[in-house]
């Protein structure tokens, strides 16, 4: 029994079907990446994980279904979301703004406000800073950070070198490396960059259209002709 589950997974905005009878597994502690060009259904994939659209099909974590709970039950459930979108209160200071996502690991918020600037010491830094006046670099930072202050054993990051500087996008790397590594957390992420993903995958699913295309190692599917044309690329590095 894997540790995420996805099952015959579709979904719907409204009558219109986004995701396609999608099947994904990640085992606990793994780094899993979902490919894709704008549009594929990346972060319809993430959105129906932590229940923000309406599903067919089921999704596991350890085993228990998520289907049908309210987001706030999945994120108490130990599922983490760190969207492209940000979702940030613009014009409320680094700190106040990862406090939000304390609010189902209060008795573990200062441990996990330490775990954030240590990852991220430019937070630290910064944490009267109101978020609107940062750099995209700096707001994925607080959103990942926010994400990890709901003490998650799973966390979903959507998009997370969009818009970033190649060394910014190191920074994230490091940090996602280092959250896996270290403190053992399953991370699925979801990238157009996919020398980015194959670079801290161990598994990847190309999306197309909303149906898993192909599945594989980075190895694998890095190995590939016309996939390594289509999305690879130059593969030496994010």
């Amino acid at each position: 029994m894997a540790f995420l589950e996805i099952e015959g997974l579709s979904a719907y905005y409204g009558k219109a079907r986004a995701l396609h009878n999608v099947d994904i597994t990640v085992e606990k502690g793994e780094i899993v990446a979902i490919i894709g060009a704008n549009g594929a259904g990346k972060s319809t994939l993430l959105d129906s994980i932590i229940g923000l659209t309406s599903i067919r099909g089921d999704v596991r974590l350890d085993g228990d279904s998520l289907t049908g709970l309210a987001s706030s039950a999945i994120v108490e459930r130990g599922v983490g979301y760190a969207p492209e979108r940000f979702n940030l209160f613009p014009y409320m200071s680094v700190l106040d703004n990862l406090m939000v996502g304390a609010y189902t690991a209060r008795h573990d918020t200062e441990r996990n406000l330490e775990l954030v600037f240590d990852l991220f010491p430019r937070l630290a830094e910064r944490r009267n800073q109101e978020t609107y006046t940062q750099s995209g670099g700096e707001r994925q930072m607080v959103s990942l950070g926010r994400a990890l202050m709901t003490n998650p054993s799973l966390i979903l990051v959507d998009e997370p070198t969009i818009g970033l500087a190649p060394k910014v996008c190191l920074d994230i790397a490091a940090a996602l490396n280092r959250l896996n590594q270290e403190n053992g957390l399953t991370i699925l992420i979801t990238e157009q960059n996919a020398n980015f993903a194959m670079s801290l995958a161990s598994h990847l699913h190309i999306l197309e259209t909303g149906e898993v295309r192909m599945s594989g190692s980075a190895e694998e599917l890095g190995a590939n002709p016309e996939l390594k044309k289509a999305y690879f690329g130059n593969t030496h590095g994010p």
